[in-house]
């Protein structure tokens, strides 16, 4: 595993943790969404399904272009099932690495999963955001989690998989530093006066 400098105290670095059967993506996409609505520009990429090398395909969703990207290699006519593009996942980093220069105000990684924990995948995309000061929420599936804390060293704050946890902790983000603070919501009369 590489070496990681880049975790400290002040990282805005969040781990959704999912058990089994519970799916991160609907939370996220929510999430994304909203931050959407109100002008901030998150940067990521939100898988639709399970990764199962039986499976047809393993979509993914890019929040800051919309884009829909399937993960899977192209099924060859000798094999049966079908496995993880890794040249697409690298350069769906790099496109997401070159957003994050662009401006982000959040970056959602996808999954943290084998390829990010011996330091592949998106492993290089979450330690660039952290870098460029720009807080990251990545899923995390339960059985994983130890990997993950000594992965960041244990610099993170823990999430249930639920809206309400990720828009609370975005919330405190935004307090503390800052950033993207959140509108002020008036009632149409306050409005008008």
């Amino acid at each position: 595993m590489t070496e990681i400098s880049t975790f400290d105290a002040q990282c805005e670095l969040a781990a959704l943790v999912y058990q089994a059967g519970q799916g991160p993506d609907s939370v996220l996409l929510k999430f994304a969404v909203s931050l959407q609505a109100r002008g901030l520009r998150p940067v990521g990429l939100v898988q639709r399904g399970h990764h199962d090398a039986g499976a047809a395909m393993l979509p993914a969703w890019m929040i800051h272009t919309g884009a829909d990207v399937d993960l899977f290699q192209d099924q060859a006519e000798y094999t049966s099932g079908r496995r993880l593009d890794l040249d697409r996942l690298a350069q769906v980093r790099r496109e997401m690495m070159t957003a994050v220069d662009r401006g982000a105000d959040l970056l959602i990684a996808n999954r943290f999963g084998r390829q990010e924990q011996q330091g592949r995948g998106l492993a290089q995309l979450i330690e660039h955001a952290l870098r460029a000061d720009v807080p990251v929420v990545v899923p995390v599936p339960a059985f994983r989690f130890a990997d993950w804390i000594s992965y960041v060293e244990g610099m993170c704050v823990k999430l249930p998989c639920d809206y309400a946890s990720l828009a609370a902790w975005w919330s405190h983000i935004n307090h503390r530093t800052g950033r993207a603070p959140e509108p002020v919501q008036r009632s149409v009369c306050e409005a008008l006066k």
